[in-house]
């Protein structure tokens, strides 16, 4: 297990003496009370399963840098408030006891930010000494965190599956796109990505005409131009071939190889995404900026998700002048909070099972291409709400909230 501390650095101001100045502004320049904001990241390092391509590794600091940007952001106003924010990063190793780090952890924060998967994020969310406590999921998509296993202590920040499906569905519905074929790949989260698909497609009225398993085990970086086309060939006509490829194995070398000459979409070519480096709208380079000058790559859909915990507890904090979990928690799905994402919207949290809403950009390799929800798909009471489990449909209660 290895750990790693940060502490932002907060902001000085030169002034007299009090002893110089009238009693009103010696005063008003009493320090305010100082609050210890203490954060912990906790990783659960993984073995990835090989892929035939190693073009894009997955960086070591993969959402870390995300929250230590955001930190330095509460910062800012933190120095002047008296409020103080670390963040203490622990990476446990593939083996290693991930729920004693987490009981550890938890001793010295009431605030948590998580990435591991499902089965683990429950794990933690349950241990006694968390029923008091803030954790934020920033890795795990799983539809099932916000819906039957919802926990009312779990909030996420990293955008449901169907999140980023539906999102892609309603573009390629504004587009006319409606007639799909799909690909999955043999990873457990391409088959639950693939699901995410389907579901989006129904969901706004798109058919998937046909299905294929990816099986091929030949090297396609010298095969792909002569095995794709064979195994795409008996697809029906089709608008867009959708790939579910979220382990990044095959998918780029099925785009122009394809029987049909045809877009692709899902997991490769047209996606729905947290972040991307793509998106320039909305003050979104100035957030770029800052974070490529302290990581040295461009931002993720994880880092995002990681930043937007850490500023979400920021906001909260400068709010209410607390560092209560509770209170915290209180405020953060209360009508009152609204988190500034780079989105063109304030996000906020849903009552009914602590998702943020936020906007979802659907983008290429090189541009932005819409950003949903996308206009003319309408809901009662939060157009944002029209991506992903929707209050009617969700089955969590741990909440106990209504939109």
């Amino acid at each position: 297990m290895h750990r790693m501390t940060r502490k932002a650095l907060a902001l000085c101001a030169l002034a007299l003496p009090s002893s110089l100045l009238p009693a009103t502004t010696a005063q008003a320049q009493t320090a305010p009370a100082q609050i210890e904001v203490p954060i912990t990241y906790l990783r659960q390092e993984v073995e990835l399963p090989p892929t035939l391509s190693n073009l894009d590794p997955v960086p070591e600091d993969l959402g870390i840098v995300g929250a230590e940007v955001a930190l330095a952001d509460n910062a800012t106003t933190g120095g002047f408030l008296g409020h103080d924010y670390t963040l203490d990063i622990v990476s446990v190793a593939p083996g290693d006891d991930l729920l004693a780090a987490a009981g550890a952890a938890l001793a010295a924060s009431g605030l948590l930010l998580v990435e591991a998967g499902a089965p683990d994020l429950l794990r933690i969310a349950d241990l006694p000494a968390a029923a008091d406590a803030l954790i934020f999921n920033v890795a795990a998509g799983d539809r099932a965190l916000r819906d039957a296993d919802c926990r009312a202590n779990l909030l996420h920040t990293l955008p449901e599956d169907a999140m980023r499906t539906d999102a892609l569905m309603q573009v390629l519905q504004a587009k006319r796109f409606a007639d799909l074929v799909m690909i999955t790949g043999p990873q457990p989260g391409d088959a639950s990505y693939a699901e995410a698909l389907r579901r989006s497609a129904t969901k706004f009225g798109l058919t998937i005409l046909a299905e294929k398993p990816w099986t091929f085990d030949t090297d396609l970086r010298r095969a792909a131009p002569a095995e794709v086309p064979l195994f795409t060939q008996d697809f029906p006509d089709h608008h867009i071939l959708l790939i579910a490829d979220e382990a990044d194995d095959f998918g780029r070398y099925v785009e122009h190889n394809t029987w049909l000459p045809r877009p692709i979409a899902g997991s490769e070519g047209l996606e729905g995404l947290g972040w991307a480096p793509v998106v320039e709208q909305w003050g979104a380079v100035q957030l770029q900026n800052r974070f490529e000058k302290q990581a040295g790559r461009d931002m993720a859909s994880r880092d995002y998700a990681a930043w937007a915990a850490v500023r979400a507890i920021g906001e909260a904090v400068t709010r209410t002048n607390a560092a209560d979990p509770a209170a915290l928690r209180a405020y953060m799905l209360s009508d009152a909070f609204a988190l500034d994402g780079f989105k063109g919207r304030p996000l906020t949290f849903r009552t009914w099972n602590g998702q943020l809403r936020q906007p979802i950009p659907v983008v290429n390799a090189r541009a932005l291409v819409q950003l949903a929800p996308v206009e003319g798909f309408l809901h009662q009471s939060n157009e944002l709400d029209s991506l992903g489990v929707d209050a009617p449909e969700s089955t969590c209660t741990a909440f106990g909230g209504t939109p």
